[in-house]
């Protein structure tokens, strides 16, 4: 990615499935009414299909958006779960690096580690 994640950036996965064929407008669109989030905010949005074998990635780095993809040539992205009326799921700097290499994140076993939560 050409574009910089702060401490400070927060990595929202939209849970649902998202149509593909959107871009810049869609994606803005969906991340204000299904996850009410400002996608001005400089937070990261990330949207798969619903065989979670495409991403895409909404950002604003501020001047603009970004809209990135990646396409699998084989296998699936483990997307992470959640309850039935999240629409959302907040992963860490590492879990998107996971997440983007392959990793299930429900198999990780992640250790006690002291982390001060930037709010």
């Amino acid at each position: 990615m050409m574009f910089g994640i702060g401490l400070a950036t927060k990595v929202y996965v939209a849970v649902g499935p998202t149509d593909m064929r959107k871009g810049f407008e869609g994606l803005y669109g969906l991340v204000r009414e299904r996850l009410g989030v400002d996608p001005l905010s400089g937070h990261l949005f990330l949207f798969a299909n619903a065989r979670r074998t495409r991403l895409k990635v909404l950002v604003w780095d501020g001047s603009g958006l970004w809209v990135c993809g990646k396409r699998l040539e084989k296998g699936r992205f483990r997307w992470p779960c959640a309850s039935a009326d999240q629409q959302s799921v907040v992963l860490s700097h590492e879990e998107l690096s996971l997440l983007l290499n392959g990793m299930d994140l429900e198999r990780v076993n992640r250790r006690r580690w002291y982390r001060k939560v930037a709010v």
